[in-house]
């Protein structure tokens, strides 16, 4: 592999012996991160302790009167204490101390650090990483995105297993573009993104994990860290899977779904390696049964021979299920959630991947990591138009080298090469002529192209402090990209294009210490650029051009800027985050319920966001209310399903009565306009507004062993809500008719419509329980 290849050049010498007995630790968080301001000490049987807070890279030093055993003890805000035996010599002088867990259910939901405090691999200020047993289950017992996450609400545009997306105030990411989501494994970020996925410009899939293997899902805003690549302009999140996990069973159902998971790990505590199995079987909440079914498994293994720490990890998964999709706002009841119950998904995914951490020695770390992943999908959808199959198989593969150097206590630089591949193969899209719900009739192919998108993209990064105040971030990705299209239908449409373009980023903070000014907050000033890569495919409307013409430009560009203002006090924590992110000409949704190729033209984003938390020694209440304005610059008209405004409170309680922990989420998102109208369709149609509310209770008995839970949601409305465009003569109730046929058979048997609608998915309350058992051995 490339990593491979590169090895020889960037291996550092290792430092020389010497006869100092002198101990170089790094702390690292949940996530595989460095953790700064941890608290650590190190204790010897003959009396020696020695203590030492960890810096803003997560290092801390010792010098020990000798050799021998000592017990390391690593404390730090929102996590369990982590206690390892070391027995120090020579060979064993550079030690990793990862903390595995959080403290307790008290702990903080938010793990993030002050805005100060930056470094090499976490420089974006408004980075946030939320501990898993804080936040609730997005859909417990049931596919979908594994948390809520505070702030980002989660939307579908269908049902049974399709993937929802999270949004962010002011962007329309409805499959994900301009939001990247990262796999952590070890140090190394692994994209989920699907480029140029069947169903439209990409999205990312989060159904791969078991629920309980997650450890917790960081932030941040995307554009301001040279390790994120494509998708991450607007938001990145990564999941981080647990390096530990304790042996249990959970049952979780209602009597419409029902989930049964398992985790198998050593007796050993000191192994870290486990397996976690998931099967689930239900009909959804909707009025059309879904007849779902998924299996997956999560494993990883970490180990640490001399000065590496070596994490595997593989993920496996197949799910299948029929979907109500979208139907007309206002009559979910009348059409039975769906307009077509041909509607189904079917998905399959398997990931690989190794990272090696390499503590060369006191100063340097070299690190290298990979990653292999196979992918297929099979989605039957009616946008109105009639029935059609979006399809694909791709494998994708990964590679990163990367070296940080730390030249004094407060100057470190980071170099490195990243590379990444998407094969897709047979990305489909068929129409079904057959307007009967009972039988799918003949096809006619709509697209067929097959798909390669390459990235080759070299790093560099910077991070010091300038005086006791100032810190500073700056870095550059180069991003040297191909675009490889080849159209089966249209062999003119094809086309094969390379783009180089660089992506600085920098981030400037100011924190206030404890002087004359320590009444004012912290603040932190960032700068980036950001790119994704389009879906080459082009418009199936006739008298296109050709080639790689079809495209306003191949590439969507962003230009961000953030401003961060942090303040605590009395246990709580004020944090306002203004930002601005300009994009460049690009290229509409090529979704293909609509088969149209408009270009939107550049825009520009606004938006403000507030955070207040406050934790009580039972527990926390967060509140997060974001303002956004997201508008075409060429026209000045506010940009199509873009959430303009987003509340959200979060609060976890311990003490309630009857031995009870309870969590509970409210979040509302506000109107945002769907359609601006045009002269075919000139009426404008705005979503409505939006809440929900989460609860979850759990009582544990047995010390913790057996644990009996409630969840539930109150929701009303239609989630996932737009407008699609239906086939003439169609009316509520009965199946949508199938376009006429056209003389070339693409055009008319496609892009018909002309009854206009804003449509969504009905939503709909719930309650359901869970039955846990930890076993008592083993982690």
């Amino acid at each position: 592999m490339l990593f491979i290849a590169m090895l020889p050049m960037l291996v550092r010498t290792a430092a020389g012996q010497t006869d100092t007995a002198k101990v170089v630790g790094t702390v690292l968080d949940t996530t595989g991160l460095p953790l700064p301001g941890a608290q650590v000490q190190l204790g010897s049987t003959s009396g020696v302790l020695l203590s030492a807070i960890s810096g803003s890279d997560g290092r801390v030093s010792f010098t020990l009167p000798s050799w021998g055993l000592y017990t390391a003890q690593v404390k730090a805000t929102g996590f369990a204490v982590l206690t390892r035996r070391l027995d120090l010599n020579n060979s064993t002088r550079i030690v990793l101390l990862r903390l595995e867990s959080m403290a307790s259910v008290s702990a903080d939901v938010i793990v993030s650090t002050d805005v100060g405090e930056i470094s090499l691999y976490s420089p974006d200020p408004s980075q946030k990483v939320m501990v898993r047993e804080e936040l609730l289950d997005a859909n417990p017992g049931r596919p979908g995105a594994p948390v809520s996450i505070p702030g980002m609400p989660i939307e579908t545009a269908s049902g049974g297993i399709k993937a929802p997306q999270y949004f962010v105030p002011g962007v329309a990411g409805d499959h994900g573009e301009p939001i990247a989501q990262y796999i952590a494994v070890g140090n190394y970020l692994a994209s989920n993104n699907l480029s140029a996925n069947a169903h439209g410009n990409g999205y990312a899939d989060p159904n791969v994990y078991v629920s309980a293997a997650l450890g917790s899902v960081g932030t941040d805003g995307g554009a301001f860290n040279v390790l994120e690549g494509n998708h991450a302009l607007n938001l990145a999140a990564t999941y981080s899977l647990r390096p530990q996990v304790r042996r249990f069973i959970t049952l979780t159902g209602d009597y419409r779904d029902i989930d049964l998971s398992a985790g198998f790990s050593p007796s050993d505590p000191e192994k870290k390696e486990w397996i976690a199995l998931e099967a689930n079987y239900g009909n959804g909440l909707t009025r059309t049964l879904e007849h779902r079914q998924q299996y997956k498994w999560n494993a990883m293994r970490v180990f640490d021979p001399g000065n590496h720490e070596i994490t595997l990890l593989s993920i496996g998964y197949y799910g299948h299920s029929h979907e109500g999709n979208l139907i007309p706002v206002g009559y979910g009841l009348q059409l039975n959630d769906t307009i077509d119950p041909r509607q189904q998904d079917q998905t399959h995914t398997g990931i690989l991947a190794a990272n090696d951490v390499w503590k060369v020695d006191t100063k340097d770390e070299l690190s290298s990591s990979g990653y292999f992943r196979t992918y297929n999908l099979a989605l039957f959808s009616n946008f109105g138009e009639g029935l059609i199959r979006q399809s694909e198989f791709r494998t994708v593969e990964g590679a990163e080298i990367r070296e940080s150097h730390r030249f004094t206590p407060w100057l470190e630089a980071m170099g490195g090469l990243d590379y990444n591949e998407d094969d897709i193969h047979r990305d489909n899209l068929d129409h079904y002529l057959s307007g009967n719900p009972q039988v799918f009739g003949s096809y006619l192919k709509v697209l067929a192209n097959n798909i390669t998108i390459r990235e080759v993209s070299p790093f560099v990064a910077v991070h010091g402090d300038l005086g006791t105040h100032l810190h500073f971030y700056a870095g550059l990705r180069h991003a040297q990209i191909e675009l490889d299209n080849t159209d089966m239908l249209k062999p003119a449409q094809s086309f094969d294009q390379w783009k180089g373009f660089e992506n600085p980023k920098a981030t400037l903070t100011w924190t206030p210490g404890s002087g004359p000014v320590r009444w004012l907050p912290s603040a932190s000033f960032s700068i980036g650029q950001a790119f994704f890569t389009q879906d080459p495919r082009i418009s199936v409307a006739t008298n296109s051009p050709a080639g790689s013409a079809i495209l306003a430009s191949p590439f969507e560009r962003s230009h961000s800027e953030q401003l961060v203002l942090e303040k605590e006090f009395n246990r709580n924590d004020v944090r306002v985050t203004l930002g601005r992110t300009t994009t460049t000409a690009t290229l509409a949704k090529i979704d293909p319920d609509n088969g149209l190729a408009d270009d939107e033209g550049p825009g520009t984003l606004k938006y403000l966001t507030a955070s207040v938390r406050h934790q009580f020694s039972f527990g926390m209440v967060q509140a997060i209310f974001s303002k956004a304005d997201a508008r075409d610059d060429d026209t000045g008209l506010p940009t199509p399903e873009a959430p303009r405004t987003i509340f959200d409170v979060l609060s976890t309680l311990d003490r309630l009565p009857l031995g009870l922990h309870g969590r509970a989420e409210y979040e509302y998102v506000g109107h945002k306009l769907l359609d601006v109208g045009n002269p075919d369709h000139p009426q404008q149609y705005e979503a409505i507004p939006v809440g929900e509310t989460r609860i979850a209770l759990v009582r544990p008995f047995m010390e913790g062993r057996l644990q009996l839970g409630l969840d539930g949601m109150i929701a009303r409305g239609y989630t996932g809500q737009t407008t699609e465009t239906f086939a003439p003569g169609w009316e509520v109730g009965n199946p949508p008719p199938v376009c006429a046929p056209g003389v070339d058979g693409v055009s008319n048997n496609f892009d018909c419509g002309t009854v206009e609608r804003a449509v969504g998915i009905r939503m709909v309350s719930w309650v359901g329980g869970s039955i846990s058992w930890r076993f008592n051995s083993g982690r």
